[in-house]
């Protein structure tokens, strides 16, 4: 979440005016994350996020995003749900761009990750999992192993601002993926993007799981490298094998996977590593000045990346 798009008060009253939500009694920018514009607004009847959709997310995979939000929240997956105006729309437009409105969910992402909370996102992502397997509606993965390249050229001549010889080293890696990446392994809805500040807890609970902006269809153990990734490297970019073996069980006992599975997970690692390396590295590079949004740094991943490329395999991860 970030805020691009500035919204007047006047725009904004109208804009509400559009659903039964009443008046709005105060409304505030949220600066986590680097995709849409996002705001908290309070009304007279409650708390709900308004988000305004940026350039880089396509207006024709809005219908995807929404209705699977919908659908999940159906099948008792905690996450935000669209709310419809009086028209029965639950997606329109506001200052040019494409809006609409989510309930709001209690709850903080974790500052400090615990055990706890990795085994709660490894419950989670497999409910998630289940639950989206009747999902009428799909689409494909936008930032998966044959976009990366792109993603690339878009930095290469500037990545030596960041560390000297990081092209080298992106593209020898890519190289390697594109050569190996696997082509059939159990897929469906995944979220893509389930990092910390993406996961509400109240206490030790999970309330909520937001931010479904990158959803998609892809492997599941592609949604779980995803989660390891995020989760169990600590501050000083060390990897937690407890925390990883504490996700991969509380996850297998909702949803076994399969040994292809578990074999495929080091090389699916490296792959989001070097995703998540590539859409940071592009944002360090050209994030606008003015932009309310906190860059994140690039070289966090390739510290990751690094660990994934020694591992053996899926035994480091804590599971044989």
């Amino acid at each position: 979440m970030a805020v691009y798009t500035e919204v007047g008060d006047e725009e904004l009253e109208a804009f509400v005016a559009e659903y039964d939500l009443g008046t709005v009694l105060s409304c505030k920018g949220i600066a986590e994350g680097v995709e849409n514009t996002n705001y908290l607004i309070h009304t007279s009847v409650g708390s709900y996020i308004l988000t305004l959709y940026e350039k880089r997310v396509a207006a024709a995979d809005l219908p995807f995003f929404l209705g699977l939000m919908e659908h999940l929240a159906g099948k008792g997956i905690p996450c935000p749900t669209p709310v419809h105006g009086r028209d029965g729309q639950a997606l329109r437009r506001l200052c040019g761009r494409p809006a609409a409105i989510v309930t709001f969910l209690d709850g903080m992402w974790p500052r400090r990750i615990r055990t706890e909370h990795c085994a709660g996102v490894g419950a989670a992502l497999a409910r998630l999992h289940v639950a989206g397997q009747d999902f009428a509606i799909s689409r494909r993965n936008a930032l998966t192993v044959d976009s990366w390249r792109p993603l690339l050229a878009a930095s290469a001549a500037r990545a030596g601002e960041v560390q000297q010889g990081l092209a080298a080293v992106l593209g020898e890696e890519l190289d390697f993926l594109e050569t190996n990446w696997p082509v059939e392994l159990p897929s469906g809805i995944c979220h893509a993007d389930l990092f910390p500040d993406n996961v509400f807890f109240v206490g030790d609970k999970l309330s909520g799981l937001i931010d479904f902006y990158f959803a998609c269809n892809d492997f599941f153990a592609y949604d779980l490298a995803v989660c390891l990734n995020a989760w169990c490297f600590e501050r000083d970019r060390s990897f937690n094998i407890t925390k990883a073996r504490a996700m991969l069980s509380a996850y297998r006992q909702i949803r076994p996977f399969s040994d292809a599975e578990l074999a495929a997970l080091p090389l699916l690692a490296r792959g989001c590593a070097l995703r998540f390396l590539l859409t940071r590295l592009y944002d360090w590079l050209n994030t606008p000045a003015g932009a309310l949004v906190k860059r994140k740094d690039p070289l966090e991943y390739l510290a990751i990346l690094q660990f994934h490329q020694a591992v053996a395999g899926p035994g480091a991860y804590g599971l044989e």
